[in-house]
């Protein structure tokens, strides 16, 4: 147990080590966008296909873990519209309150997931991001175009492409299809994809700290506050206990438990950006996010290896 735990600690290491590079000018500022364009669009993916391509989908466990992703989402992005009349904040800032409670950082969840439960936790978890990467995109951008300052309807076409051009989801979708087509490994491709993904887990964990930002935190730290209690403190047990419901094995349960627990996604913080919400409040809430599931990571680790 006290093994598991401390595999943990070095992924939260290696987030702070990114945020000491970026704080220190060690990088330039402008350096770090095209490093992030490298991994999202090359080193993940070459992480992503294999892991799903060669993963055991025969059995109920990755449908269960998908399912109470996808489901204890839409529970929570249902509850935080009906909640919207009551919330005293303008339009841009309740978007990133949305997107802060339902998205979540996979540059953290898979390295935690791969310390945790090692190479069979990490095809369940790139089955649930396939699942959960389309519904929780659909959500936001939704939102946004609804409350985000300045947007305009965003059509269902608009939608798809937008979907279709998100390398992590289409890598899910390539490992899908060749799963279930039981493509045999590929000599030399196989190999070439999984060196690529060798460097993608500890990259996106330094990308993860060099973007994260505190200015916000202290200023408006009682919807921040909040926001971060929902996703770490509500969405945990949620998809665990959901997991449970849908029949998955102990595994799967962990593996959904850590889904809910991830920090909140740098891609929401772009989406804000791009879509007229409140970026500053975005930003504040993935910091936080970040923090405080550090701590909560090993408090779910303990309690799930107690049941």
């Amino acid at each position: 147990m006290i093994g598991l735990i401390a595999g943990v600690v070095p992924v939260f290491f290696m987030i702070a080590l990114g945020y000491g590079l970026k704080k220190s000018q060690f990088l330039p500022d402008e350096t770090w966008r095209p490093i992030e364009k490298l991994s999202i669009n090359l080193l993940y993916p070459g992480f992503l296909i294999p892991s799903i391509w060669g993963a055991d989908l025969g059995g109920g466990s990755a449908g269960a873990a998908a399912g109470a992703a996808v489901v204890a989402v839409l529970i929570v992005a249902a509850l935080t519209l009906l909640a919207k009349p009551l919330m005293t904040l303008d339009g841009p800032a309740y978007t990133s309150v949305f997107q802060g409670v339902i998205r979540w950082n996979s540059f953290v969840f898979l390295p935690v997931i791969q310390a945790s439960f090692g190479a069979e936790g990490l095809a369940l978890a790139a089955v649930m991001i396939a699942c959960i990467i389309p519904v929780t995109n659909i959500a936001c951008v939704a939102v946004l175009a609804k409350w985000g300052a300045g947007q305009k309807a965003v059509t269902p076409l608009a939608l798809v492409k937008a979907m279709l051009a998100n390398p992590i989801l289409l890598a899910c979708l390539i490992g899908l299809a060749l799963n279930f087509a039981r493509v045999p490994r590929l000599p030399g491709i196989s190999d070439t994809l999984e060196l690529l993904g060798s460097a993608a887990l500890p990259l996106g964990l330094i990308i993860a700290g060099a973007g994260l930002s505190f200015a916000e935190v202290a200023r408006r730290k009682w919807t921040i506050a909040g926001t971060s209690f929902v996703k770490l403190i509500v969405m945990p047990p949620l998809m665990w206990g959901l997991c449970i419901l849908f029949g998955g094995d102990h595994l799967a349960q962990g593996v959904a438990m850590l889904c809910g627990a991830a920090p909140g996604a740098a891609a929401a913080y772009l989406l804000a950006r791009q879509m007229g919400g409140d970026a500053p409040l975005m930003a504040g809430v993935i910091a936080l996010t970040t923090v405080v599931s550090a701590l909560m990571i090993p408090v779910l680790l303990f309690v799930y290896h107690l049941t």
